[in-house]
């Protein structure tokens, strides 16, 4: 049989893309030309199907990818760094993993253009070096994602902060601030490869450390706990002296029999509840709607249903490294 890779054209193509589409790993329109995002949804697919990802569909990929619907995982897998990113990057832009990790907004806020699962952006700088180690250590993938296009994009994120906001919006809808094709596409592509989404773990370490260091100061111990401390370091912060003289006032009065797993249970709720009651008045109800998803294991956030163990693995169950 033939061989399809970047570049091919046609009505096979077409099927292909329809048939990664229906799986999950395609989200634009069939339109018969093998392009940058359909490379990166064969790699996907690949990658989930114990092929070599190559992003060419050949024997092996054509037979796997027509002898069984194919559906994305529905766990989402990874070290719990990894896990707390997607599950607070689906609170951050309303888009379940691994759609968060690709996320992206125009200058609605002055910023440029926001992207990921934290929505670095251009304004702050916090875009431009996500993007420089990507091109730096992953090169051959970013050439494979943005083709011709990239020469242009190493001149906006080395250029400064003027030529970054500068080429934010010439790839933009001036008035609706979307971002527009082919940059939207091959920006997608980007968010959604591992090697990009392991670039925004790691752009997210220090909250992840900062609700690390707040899990041990509240004796908290489970995967969830972890979760919920990333989220509170993400979204608000941290937790102020002042409330954590009331968090250790409530702790001290839970019963003594209760089980870890209830007490852990208990805690978390606490914390929950006393930092959404220091927020804004005005987002005190989604803060604790969005903090008790996450201390409770379930719940709907913005419309969007959450079920931390199916969805994320995230538990009641020892975290690595926590105290006994």
């Amino acid at each position: 049989m033939a061989v399809y890779k970047n570049g091919s054209t046609g009505e096979d193509v077409a099927r292909i893309q329809k048939a990664l589409k229906d799986g999950g790993f395609y989200q634009g329109e069939p339109d018969g030309v093998f392009g940058p995002q359909t490379e990166t949804a064969v790699k996907n697919f690949q990658s989930k199907s114990g092929l070599g990802a190559d992003g060419i569909v050949g024997p092996a990929t054509w037979e796997k990818l027509f002898s069984s619907p194919v559906s994305p995982p529905k766990k989402v897998s990874g070290g719990l760094d990894s896990r707390c990113l997607a599950l607070t990057g689906s609170f951050e832009t309303g888009k379940l993993s691994p759609e968060c990790f690709a996320a992206m907004t125009g200058n609605f806020d002055g910023q440029g253009m926001s992207f990921g699962a934290l929505q670095w952006n251009f304004g702050q700088g916090t875009l431009q070096s996500l993007l420089k180690e990507m091109l730096a250590d992953h090169q051959d993938i970013a050439a494979g994602i943005f083709g011709e296009n990239l020469g242009r994009l190493q001149q906006a994120i080395n250029g400064g902060r003027e030529a970054a906001l500068s080429f934010a919006a010439s790839i933009q809808d001036p008035t609706k601030h979307t971002i527009t094709d082919p940059w939207k596409q091959m920006f997608r592509a980007l968010g959604l490869t591992p090697e990009f989404q392991a670039i925004e773990v790691k752009g997210a370490a220090a909250y992840y450390g900062k609700g690390l260091r707040l899990c041990q100061d509240y004796g908290l111990w489970s995967e969830r706990a972890r979760a919920l401390m990333f989220d509170i370091c993400v979204q608000n912060g941290s937790i102020a002296d002042s409330v954590k003289a009331l968090i250790m006032a409530d702790f001290g009065k839970l019963s003594q029999a209760a089980t870890p797993e209830e007490s852990e249970l208990a805690r978390m709720r606490i914390v929950a509840n006393r930092r959404a009651e220091a927020a804004n008045p005005k987002f005190v109800e989604d803060v604790r709607r969005r903090k008790l998803c996450i201390a409770e294991g379930k719940g709907v956030v913005h419309g969007i249903s959450y079920d931390l163990a199916a969805q994320f693995g995230l538990d009641l169950k020892r975290a690595d490294g926590a105290g006994n």
